[in-house]
């Protein structure tokens, strides 16, 4: 089973960068057909579908840093980093070079680069990641269920960072969807920036959701697999 997660996720994380960076593309393509909405929304539904679609197999993490700050909240075993994180940059990889492949005349296939000074994008990008891993604690359910509002409520938090955070810092809060298209375009000159500020925000989400909550947040007895899948195992609530 434990590769059936890694699959879902590697699916899950190529969907999302193709329809996400791909929309980038578009835009820049054709005339800004999308617009910065359009763009936002797709990042959204992309999200929200891939929960539904395989939240009950892998949780749907679909980033290293949702994977990470499942594991800080004790809601994941760390055994199991290398098999998700490999599996979603895999897929991010995979995405990326299906997007130079399509549109080979784009210089940056949607990489993420920062609009505003490096020390305030790094702020934003923790601020951003934190919101989004703060709510995915609080809406995940038991295990191997695909909660009824879990990807309305994260997909939306996401096109609405993507609409706030987008001019400042291309709203990544995601470490493979950062790094995939900066491979293969070469923009690599930033990268560190998305590579760590979103796993601070992820990290820093667990504390403030037990201040918050209470002591009992997010913690849920780790039993090998029992503890592997994330919109899925125990709720902040």
């Amino acid at each position: 089973m434990k590769n059936n997660r890694y699959i879902a996720e590697a699916i899950g994380t190529f969907a999302l960068v193709f329809a996400g960076c791909g929309a980038i593309v578009v835009n820049e393509s054709f005339g800004g057909a999308l617009g910065h909405l359009g763009v936002s929304t797709v990042f959204g539904l992309v999200v929200m579908a891939m929960i539904y679609s395989v939240g009950n197999v892998s949780g749907a993490h679909l980033n290293p840093a949702v994977t990470l700050g499942f594991v800080f909240a004790g809601r994941l075993d760390k055994r199991n980093i290398p098999g998700y994180i490999g599996s979603q940059l895999i897929g991010a990889l995979a995405a990326a070079a299906s997007l130079r492949l399509l549109f080979p005349e784009s210089a940056t296939l949607g990489s993420t680069l920062p609009g505003i000074d490096l020390a305030r994008a790094f702020i934003v990008e923790v601020l951003l990641s934190f919101v989004l891993m703060f709510v995915i604690l609080n809406v995940s359910t038991g295990h191997m269920e695909k909660g009824i509002m879990a990807g309305v409520a994260v997909g939306g938090t996401i096109a609405l960072e993507a609409l706030v955070g987008g001019p400042l810092t291309g709203a990544s809060m995601n470490p493979a969807r950062s790094l995939a298209p900066a491979l293969v375009s070469g923009n690599l000159s930033s990268i560190w920036l998305y590579l760590t500020a979103p796993v601070v925000g992820t990290w820093l989400a667990h504390p403030t959701c037990r201040w918050i909550q209470g002591p009992n947040c997010c913690v849920s007895t780790q039993d090998g697999d029992e503890s592997e899948a994330e919109y899925d195992d125990k709720s902040c609530g």
